[in-house]
């Protein structure tokens, strides 16, 4: 029987907090068995996948991190939703305050550290895992087909062709897997939406 939060949640983390963190190394170790926390829908592809997960140095990652989810220079793959479905690509705008209600209506209140937007995606599967576990399954499809899914792909897809850090674009591929399979597995209906990124 799967706990079908615990992925979502292992995910979420490694997109949202640094290596950096404690709990973070720790769930390095758990990579390799990925495979086994979810029903997918090809289990062999990610029992490979996951088991040459390329692992650089402590310091070489959190480099990477940095660079791709904290803004460190200019930030070639924006982790945030509204970049991607706003027209000016600012943060924090009508998308994140959509969200935001939503949220809200789900009884989750975001507690903002630094002011970040709680569109940010990690956070959004973070959430999605908070849904599954508080068995608010309407709630947690909705987050997809409606808030992540009609940007999250594409960023994934960029993420996987990132050019600096095969850590992170593998992670893209394995998270895109996983949310293909969602989809598939739940019957989703993803919202189409515009997209102001390439």
């Amino acid at each position: 029987m799967f706990s079908y939060a615990v992925l979502p949640r292992i995910l979420g983390s490694l997109f949202y907090y640094s290596p950096e963190k404690p709990e973070v190394k720790a769930l390095m170790s758990c990579l390799p068995t990925l495979a086994d926390l979810f029903p997918w829908c090809d289990r062999e592809q990610l029992e490979v996948l996951c088991a040459s997960w390329p692992l650089p140095d402590d310091a070489s990652l959190a480099w990477q991190f940095s660079m791709l989810f904290e803004g460190q220079g200019e930030m070639p793959i924006p982790p945030w939703g509204s970049v991607w479905l706003e027209k000016d690509n600012l943060l924090m705008g009508e998308t994140t305050a959509d969200y935001r209600i939503f949220l809200q209506s789900q009884g989750m209140v975001f507690d903002a550290r630094h002011n970040e937007p709680e569109d940010q995606f990690g956070l959004m599967l973070l959430a999605y895992s908070a849904m599954l576990e508080a068995n608010n399954n309407a709630g947690a499809d909705r987050l997809l087909e409606v808030y992540l899914l009609p940007w999250g792909c594409r960023y994934l897809e960029r993420l996987q062709g990132n050019g600096l850090s095969p850590f992170y674009a593998q992670l893209a591929v394995v998270t895109s897997r996983y949310l293909q399979d969602v989809v598939q597995q739940r019957g989703l209906d993803v919202v189409p939406k515009r997209l102001f990124l390439p």
